[in-house]
């Protein structure tokens, strides 16, 4: 929207900002507490008047801050949009970010409830604490804050927040082509992903993109007593297993042919980038608690994480599961597995090649069903922006460290589509620590990080409202 030139500001956050900022700590802790105590589980049916609760929670939010509201309802949950007022010839950013949580299950693993926020050790432990409440509400914070003190923005900014991150933003993807021209903006803020490490935040500028499926194996009509009739049927949970180990080699190389079509190699400045950054493999396994790491030959672990294809199964199911053996032949077996892309790879044509490998090395015996699941292209952004001079000068100020750039290797579907449809840069600051336990139990953020990552926030206002024109 703007010509922007890539010179870096220099003025530091006004002290009026900084002062309420810092007096408001309590208060804005305790008002992500408000909101992680609501269980906005998107996935889970039961929990609509919990979703619609989360929604509420951050529309008043937003209203009682100061700006302008409006629930824009979808073919799901309903989008949240706020803007401030427009600044002539100043930039204009869209906050994105997400209201739904993952399933908090398994329940007995969590130390605290997972919608009982619980302070221990410096963290605040909830489900939505850095996935993505926390992070979100950094942004929110920073711009009410602002306001509060009776000053103006320097940048004209928007939010979208929606409820359907966690189950595939069907509902923003159906919608956002219409809502274009109210979105529009030269670009986009994201913060649902992690700093490096702990103390050394970073500036995400690749995502992987993701294909999701499920597949079922059928053979008898019923299971059967494997004595009786072992060795005269094919058992499909064995022939899954072969389905499985036919997709991916010994050297952790997928075997799909056609899989790596476009896919866009890394450079090798890049790779030593990369590979320049501060990694342990073996205190990274330590932590994770396996023997050792294992990934695709030829790469470091930050490369097969960040930006390498990979298949992993997500789930399996057959037999039986119960207390004591039982000696049977299942009637069927299934798995939900999952691959993430890099960019050049289309998830469509990758499905459709998946789909090939399945029914060509489907073992006899059995039949093949295929479900389709949700897939997102890879998505990749300039390191040399303006709006990255910004953000890297504006985060050094809130940490007193300067970030490093990263890749990440998770999926924030939308974002690729945010920069087809608006044209728009897109920022992924992460405030989160890779430890947080995103999807699993104990998800924690820290109060710290929460406090540096709304006043990283703020200066990020301050210095893109700086950008000479």
């Amino acid at each position: 929207m703007n010509s922007l030139s890539p010179a870096s500001p220099t003025d530091p956050l006004p002290p009026p900002i900084h002062e309420r900022l810092q007096r408001d700590r309590d208060e804005a802790l305790d008002e992500l507490c408000q909101w992680l105590r609501i269980g906005s589980i998107s996935s889970d049916p039961r929990a609509v008047g919990e979703m619609k609760s989360a929604a509420d929670w951050i529309e008043n939010k937003l209203r009682s801050g100061g700006l302008l509201t409006r629930r824009i309802p979808t073919c799901g949950f309903d989008l949240v949009y706020a803007e401030t007022p427009a600044v002539p010839g100043a930039p204009v950013v869209l906050v994105y970010g997400h209201y739904d949580v993952q399933p908090p299950e398994p329940l007995e693993l969590w130390i605290s409830g997972p919608f009982e926020p619980t302070i221990r050790d410096g963290n605040l432990f909830a489900r939505g604490a850095t996935d993505d409440k926390g992070q979100v509400l950094t942004h929110v914070q920073s711009v009410v804050r602002w306001l509060s003190t009776g000053r103006p923005l320097p940048v004209q900014i928007k939010f979208l927040i929606e409820g359907e991150e966690e189950v595939g933003s069907d509902g923003l993807n159906q919608a956002l082509p219409e809502l274009a021209d109210l979105l529009a903006c030269d670009c986009v803020v994201i913060s649902d992903n992690s700093q490096y490490a702990d103390g050394q935040p970073a500036i995400t500028y690749g995502l992987r993109g993701i294909l999701a499926m499920e597949i079922r194996v059928d053979g008898p009509k019923q299971d059967l007593h494997s004595g009786s009739f072992g060795g005269a049927v094919k058992n499909p949970a064995i022939a899954l297993c072969q389905l499985i180990n036919s997709m991916i080699d010994a050297d952790g190389r997928i075997s799909v042919e056609g899989f790596y079509d476009g896919c866009i190699p890394l450079s090798a400045e890049e790779i030593g980038l990369i590979d320049g950054l501060p990694s342990d493999d073996a205190q990274l396994a330590q932590e994770l608690a396996v023997p050792t790491l294992f990934g695709e030959a030829g790469f470091s672990s930050n490369v097969r994480r960040w930006a390498r294809p990979t298949f992993d199964v997500n789930g399996l199911t057959s037999g039986h599961q119960g207390e004591g053996g039982k000696t049977i032949i299942p009637s069927f077996a299934s798995a939900k597995f999952s691959f993430r892309l890099t960019p050049g790879q289309d998830p469509d044509k990758v499905a459709a090649a998946v789909s090939r490998h399945l029914h060509q090395h489907l073992p006899a015996g059995v039949t093949l069903s295929i479900e389709p699941g949700h897939g997102a292209p890879a998505m990749i952004s300039s390191t040399t922006s303006p709006f990255i001079t910004a953000a890297k000068a504006a985060i050094e100020e809130a940490f007193g460290v300067a970030p490093v750039m990263i890749r990440e290797g998770g999926s924030i579907p939308i974002v690729a589509k945010f920069q087809a449809e608006l044209g728009a840069d897109c920022l992924l600051l992460g405030w989160g620590l890779n430890d947080d336990g995103a999807h699993s139990p104990n998800e924690k953020f820290s109060v710290e990080d929460y406090h540096r990552g709304t006043l990283a926030s703020a200066a990020l206002w301050n210095r893109l409202g700086q950008l000479p024109r």
